[in-house]
């Protein structure tokens, strides 16, 4: 067993790719042609996002939307940077809400918090023990 992708239920997939890559940098590996569901280049393991359509065939007993949920879900991905402030102030200036601004943890390692226009909550960190 290893380690695949996570995907993250959103309204627009083609609109959160498009925020990730001007808040975060990243690259999108593709979206599919209908639209439901899309990747971005993160690594080995894959971000991915799917439309609540998709998971709601996916989940037919339902699922509580991140979009629709005035409090984080109790889930978030994580970027690693070495430059968090930097980070954290041009995922904000792309239209993110910033949760928790940068703060050095007592493991030694700096972290901040940003919730997308989609609802995902993002942790921005350094390396741990970096």
């Amino acid at each position: 067993m290893k380690f695949g992708y996570t995907i993250v239920y959103v309204p627009d997939v083609a609109a959160s790719l498009s925020f990730f890559e001007r808040a975060f940098g990243l690259s999108r590996r593709f979206l599919h042609e209908s639209g439901d569901y899309g990747e971005l280049e993160t690594g080995a393991t894959a971000l991915a996002f799917a439309s609540h359509e998709l998971g709601a065939m996916n989940l037919p007993t339902g699922f509580v939307a991140a979009s629709e949920s005035k409090q984080p879900l109790g889930f978030e991905v994580a970027l690693v940077t070495p430059n968090v402030e930097e980070s954290h102030a041009k995922a904000v200036a792309a239209g993110a809400g910033e949760v928790n601004a940068p703060e050095l943890k007592p493991w030694g390692q700096l972290v901040s918090h940003v919730r997308c226009p989609d609802g995902t909550l993002v942790e921005i960190c350094s390396p741990i023990g970096g």
